[in-house]
């Protein structure tokens, strides 16, 4: 927008009572068949936040949304941020025992979902938690303008929840100032415009899901939810809804390539871009983009959840380094660090981010925040700002692009999602089927990994592969269901006693 905000604009909420004084019947959400001006997706969420103060919300209080890809979620999400609370998205496919990590964990105050999901939870969500069925009326009656404008740039906006290295997952804290940074950044290399399409893919849960909603209101593009991950369903909402920008998945993009996708025969002359989040663009899928879509600019990105974004490819770098991460994003540093010093051109180190998108560290997790979250590097040594060590090993050429060479940690990166093996080993004892397990990744052309399980069974005789999968089925969302399972007599130990996790995985 060209007009800026007569008030400085330091939370988020207000972004969006911003568009919807300057457009308020600029369509701002499409669902199907449903749509929402700007100015009703803010009356609505005042209407969620007055019902939210009404049963005793205050600013600060977690609350947990647990909800499909819906105009529900977008509207409280919103009504979260204009209560003052703080939003803890909760991805869809979850079950019981996942969610109820978070909800304790979080020690939130409010559980948001609908009927059916609350249904199939059943009795395992925590007493102490208020569970609210969450519909929207036909038309919304607040227009938040009675709520005063805060000083909120720095006060905590969400708590994104992503498998750790270790153990269980780990909420990040990031603050209204990160989002309304991640917002503008993105939206400024992306060159996004009003008159924006973008098809919405990605769920809320993830950081870059709630990006493209946020940088969607940035700017006043209109966002248009999408349910369903088939491939055919998809390329009828970039065709019928003339898409311009679109964001997935690695899995995603290679399944749109497949035989029995419909993408490669289809035409989307209104499609401007495309990105990539959660793993790689595979150089070989680039590539037959580049020849399929020769109008479409591609940007091939790179980022961590505690720092959301890090470094992206110009579009016009993609023919010349489709293997690269690009360079930093705007406002920001990227060192490359080994023994403390900024790595040579061609040599291995540790990305470390700055800048105004690091989060403020892990949720009650201040030994993982002292870790994770120092200060950056500074020849001087007088550095007081915070950077995000990623535990991800790059190295950059003479020309100063990024390359991504590996992890340092264990961390399994399957459809996007990061899975602890930790996680899936602990959801594997509670069977009561198995005496020892060992998880991690193996190489996927689709997925980019899987997950490969090495169990020891408690009764040999009547132990079955079957049974265990069964249960994993159950209580695992489909991401961190193992594709591979070897049963063992015993399993590998290293000299210190520790079971070989490397052994395993060759």
């Amino acid at each position: 927008m060209s007009a800026g905000p007569e008030t400085p604009i330091n939370r988020i909420e207000e972004e969006l009572r911003h568009q919807a004084g300057l457009m308020p019947e600029k369509l701002a959400l499409v669902a199907g068949k449903e749509s929402f001006s700007y100015q009703d997706v803010l009356g609505h969420a005042a209407d969620f936040a007055y019902k939210l103060v009404s049963i005793g919300v205050t600013p600060g209080d977690r609350v947990t949304v647990f909800l499909e890809k819906t105009p529900e979620a977008v509207v409280a999400c919103y009504g979260i941020w204009l209560a003052g609370g703080i939003l803890v998205p909760a991805h869809e496919g979850l079950h019981a025992r996942q969610l109820s990590y978070i909800l304790q964990h979080s020690d939130s105050k409010l559980l948001i979902s609908n009927d059916r999901k609350l249904a199939r939870l059943g009795s395992d969500i925590p007493n102490n938690i208020i569970s609210l069925n969450f519909s929207l009326p036909t038309t919304p009656s607040q227009s938040a303008t009675s709520y005063p404008l805060r000083n909120g740039a720095g006060e905590p906006a969400a708590i994104m929840y992503t498998s750790g290295s270790t153990g269980l997952p780990k909420g990040i804290l990031i603050g209204h100032d990160n989002l309304l940074a991640g917002a503008r950044i993105v939206s400024e290399y992306l060159e996004l415009r009003e008159d924006e399409r973008i098809i919405s893919i990605l769920p809320f849960s993830f950081d870059y899901g709630l990006n493209q909603l946020l940088t969607s209101v940035h700017v006043g593009a209109t966002l248009f939810l999408q349910r369903s991950h088939l491939p055919a369903d998809i390329c009828r909402t970039l065709q019928h809804e003339s898409i311009t920008g679109m964001a997935a998945v690695p899995p995603l993009w290679i399944q749109l390539l497949a035989d029995m996708s419909p993408f490669k025969q289809l035409e989307f002359p209104k499609l401007r871009y495309i990105t990539n989040t959660g793993g790689v663009f595979p150089v070989g899928a680039v590539k037959q983009y580049r020849r399929l879509l020769p109008h479409v600019r591609i940007y091939l990105m790179y980022g961590l959840s505690e720092a959301f974004r890090s470094a992206y490819l110009p579009p016009d770098e993609v023919d010349r380094r489709p293997d690269s991460m690009g360079k930093a994003i705007p406002e920001t540093l990227i060192h490359v660090i080994k023994d403390g010093r900024e790595c040579k051109p061609g040599e291995i180190g540790e990305l470390v981010h700055r800048g105004p998108t690091v989060a403020r560290g892990y949720w009650r997790d201040p030994e993982a925040t002292a870790r994770v979250f120092r200060p950056a590097p500074d020849p001087d040594g007088e550095s007081s700002e915070t950077a995000v060590y990623s535990g991800d090993y790059v190295r950059k050429d003479s020309d100063g692009f990024l390359y991504f060479v590996g992890r340092r940690d264990t961390m399994i990166k399957t459809q996007g999602f990061r899975v602890s093996p930790d996680e899936v080993e602990e959801l594997i004892l509670a069977s009561g089927l198995v005496s020892e397990v060992a998880a991690h990744g193996q190489p996927d052309s689709v997925a980019g990994a899987a997950i490969a399980v090495h169990v020891v069974p408690k009764e040999s005789s009547t132990f079955s592969k079957a049974t265990l999968l069964d249960f994993c089925r159950k209580e695992m969302p489909r991401h961190m269901v193992p594709k591979s399972l070897w049963v063992h007599e015993s399993l590998p130990r290293t000299a210190t006693g520790k079971i070989d996790r490397k052994f395993l995985a060759l």
